[in-house]
């Protein structure tokens, strides 16, 4: 299981120390959540944050846009770092246009399913995706409770990906800590997102290791 620390949960006054702290105790990519107030109530994050946080780890950056128009900032998050995007099938661009940009600025395409989302949503363009991220919480706020009933969908992803020859990572996101992520792990996901999981541990490479190890 590869670990993707969430900013959202890190201390915002120190955010490229926090970068380097996860870094330091393991992480695998680090998770930046951006959230527009639309798409989601929340406001987080926006190509700035990214790249002034970038220059501190060398580790990949897995932007998520919780947004109505992904699209039309795919050049800003590619600007600033971002090695992965994902953006939600529930958003209002066009998917098979926002991957093709997203693709076309050398960066690893993605789509998000909230919880409501059949895993089905996203067969269309699975061969041109690098990762499908399936909540495990209502996205929008950290802090939630794991949602196991998600975990159909990365069984049923899962599935159709290796009929079809594909390699595609699932990425769980909410509520991921030691006490869940075996849940997870057991439905064969690749990668855990965790936020307050790992920066409000006490050890943040006891907290990353456990998780490495589900």
């Amino acid at each position: 299981m590869k670990v993707a620390p969430s900013l959202l949960s890190c201390d915002f006054a120190k955010m490229g120390e926090e970068v380097v702290r996860v870094d330091k105790a393991g992480a695998d990519l680090i998770h930046l959540d951006v959230m527009d107030g639309h798409f989601v109530p929340n406001i987080t994050i926006g190509p700035a944050i990214v790249s002034a946080v970038r220059p501190y780890t060398k580790l990949p950056f897995d932007v998520h846009l919780m947004i109505d128009h992904p699209i039309d900032y795919i050049d800003a998050f590619a600007d600033a770092g971002a090695d992965i995007i994902t953006f939600h099938v529930e958003a209002k661009s066009d998917i098979d246009a926002a991957i093709k940009k997203i693709s076309d600025r050398g960066v690893k395409p993605g789509l998000v399913i909230k919880p409501n989302t059949p895993a089905s949503a996203v067969f269309p363009y699975l061969d041109k995706l690098y990762m499908v991220l399936v909540m495990t919480v209502e996205p929008g706020f950290g802090g939630q409770s794991f949602m196991a009933d998600m975990m159909p969908k990365i069984t049923e992803l899962k599935a159709e990906c290796q009929k079809r020859g594909l390699d595609v990572l699932i990425e769980v996101d909410g509520g991921i800590s030691e006490k869940t992520v075996s849940v997870a792990a057991a439905a064969e996901a690749d990668i855990c997102v965790s936020g307050t999981g790992v920066f409000k541990a006490k050890d943040a490479a006891a907290a990353i290791e456990l998780l490495h190890k589900a």
